[in-house]
């Protein structure tokens, strides 16, 4: 396997390597940057016959550096890994399961490892996505990605494979054979407050009641006046949801949508009736330490090319304000200085195995943080691309893969 990164800003243009043969771009990058046609084409053109994959983020991680606005790209060749790509549209929740269903079986092969997908951030209930791309890839094959983000909006998300992006839109790229290795880790960080409550009332990711009552009622009394930037400031406030009978199977919950007239609240993914949910708010040191956690996870006993993927929740950004440079290092630490990192803000993600370098990537709202590495033993290891400037810390990121 071989990686290149390059990044483009506002104030420095393109920066880092390219132009040289690759199998597959990686692209996460803000609203606007990455709906700029000509960046895109740009960025395109410096990789003639890769499949394009890319997103919208809520920041972006490049290398030790947390952007706004940026467009990271991670470029990887491979000698012995076939690629294949599929998309689907998606106009609401509902057509998530379907819109799974479809690029499955676009991926399915026997000799299929690895799916990597990226999703529109406001439309989709990942949980019913990940099933209808598992119901046709089978058990065995690892899964992870995440949804697009609109910075701390909730507003248009933007995904795009081998032509602009486009809202609406779920695409996915499927590794095949045994020269890849995938691994992958999640991680929180969250301290729970309040009681502890049971949903009663729920259809896939939209929560209706609390314990009999209208949930965004609830949530309101709770937040006091946070609940005045909702759905924004809801990204502070996750739900912990959890079988009453086995707590320890945990699910993180954050929200992306409110009804003020429904009272009711969207999630990123499903909340199941019978499922209790208590309230998270954060904590700096667990939230660091959980990014760490999530990056030992996904560490590979393997020698070669490595690329890691971060994916972190835009909860943690506006947290974590500048400390979020602190998440990145934590994970650095464990991966290597040598391992390329990128990542994308406002992300949620199912894991990957691979190797030692970081590819960009979109924060969502997980709030968790995950790290994907994947590895190719390559004859020539090729050392990740660093930028020669100083380390700038705008915004939280997200996740991270290897290629």
């Amino acid at each position: 396997m071989r990686t290149q990164q390059s990044l483009w800003t506002a104030h420095q243009g393109w920066t880092g390597r390219g132009g040289e043969p690759a199998d597959l771009l990686l692209a996460f990058g803000g609203t606007q940057a990455i709906t700029n046609k000509k960046l895109w084409n740009e960025m395109s053109n410096r990789h003639p016959g890769a499949i394009v994959l890319g997103c919208s983020t809520g920041g972006e991680i490049h290398g030790a550096d947390v952007l706004d606005e940026s467009l990271s790209v991670t470029a990887m060749g491979f000698d012995r890994t076939k690629l294949r790509s599929a998309e689907a549209a998606v106009n609401d929740g509902g057509d998530s399961f379907a819109a799974g269903q479809s690029i499955g079986k676009s991926l399915s092969g026997p000799d299929l490892k690895t799916v990597f997908v990226l999703s529109d951030g406001t439309r989709v209930n990942g949980s019913e996505l990940i099933r209808g791309i598992r119901a046709c890839v089978g058990n065995q094959v690892v899964i992870t990605g995440g949804l697009a983000g609109d910075g701390p909006r909730f507003g248009t998300t933007y995904v795009g494979l081998n032509s602009e992006p486009k809202p609406g839109r779920v695409a996915a790229v499927g590794f095949y054979g045994d020269a890849v290795t995938v691994g992958h880790g999640s991680a929180g960080g969250w301290d729970v407050f309040g009681p502890e409550r049971r949903i009663t009332r729920s259809k896939g990711n939209v929560l209706y009641e609390l314990d009999g009552n209208p949930a965004l009622d609830l949530y309101k009394r709770y937040l006091g006046e946070d609940a005045k930037g909702l759905p924004g400031s809801g990204l502070l406030f996750p739900l912990k949801v959890f079988p009453p009978s086995r707590p320890t199977e945990a699910l993180t919950r954050t929200v992306v949508g409110v009804d003020d007239e429904q009272h009711t609240m969207t999630f990123a993914s499903d909340m199941p009736e019978g499922y209790s949910a208590q309230l998270m708010r954060g904590n700096f040191d667990r939230l660091v330490e959980g990014a760490a956690e999530a990056a030992h996870q996904a560490t590979l006993p393997v020698s070669g090319d490595q690329v890691a993927v971060l994916i972190s929740c835009i909860g943690r950004k506006l947290l974590l304000g500048q400390r979020i440079c602190e998440e990145v290092e934590a994970v650095q630490d464990v991966f290597g200085k040598a391992t390329a990192r990128s990542a994308k803000s406002r992300l949620i993600c199912s894991p990957m195995r691979s190797s030692s370098r970081r590819a960009a990537a979109p924060y969502r709202s997980s709030s968790r943080c995950a790290a994907a590495s994947w590895n190719s033993p390559s004859p020539t290891p090729v050392s990740a691309s660093r930028r020669n400037i100083s380390r700038r810390c705008s915004s939280p990121s997200a996740r991270s893969m290897p290629a």
